[in-house]
């Protein structure tokens, strides 16, 4: 069985996924803040001061999620710039590619996930 959602339910859906933009707190300022020329000199104070806006906003992680899903390469989202963000894609794939090479096995679970094998621990009589 297929189901399939009629366009104006996914439009509905689509709108509720941007739902959190309204409610961000940089809807009330200017939004050249976020979005600096240069993240030096007066660029740096800029990013500064849209970082304390992200700071009070109550959807902060949707926006950088948000960033992060669109692969947003410029400005300040959810709290975040632009090599803050390359720097937690970078981290996010490195651990992707870890838990792929090396996934925890139950042993290792059990053992507290330090990989030691759970040697004597079982009662052994005398």
């Amino acid at each position: 069985m297929v189901v399939t959602k009629l366009p104006a339910q996914r439009a509905a859906q689509d709108s509720d996924r941007h739902d959190w933009w309204r409610s961000a707190a940089c809807q009330e300022v200017d939004p050249e803040l976020f979005f600096p020329v240069t993240p030096q000199g007066p660029g740096a104070a800029e990013i500064a001061r849209a970082k304390e806006v992200c700071a009070t906003c109550w959807v902060r992680r949707q926006c950088l999620q948000y960033a992060l899903a669109t692969h947003q390469a410029h400005g300040v989202w959810g709290g975040m710039d632009e090599g803050e963000r390359q720097l937690h894609v970078h981290r996010e794939r490195e651990r992707g590619q870890r838990q792929r090479r090396d996934p925890v096995r139950p042993e290792r679970a059990e053992a507290g996930g330090n990989g030691a094998r759970n040697r004597g621990s079982r009662i052994r009589s005398v």
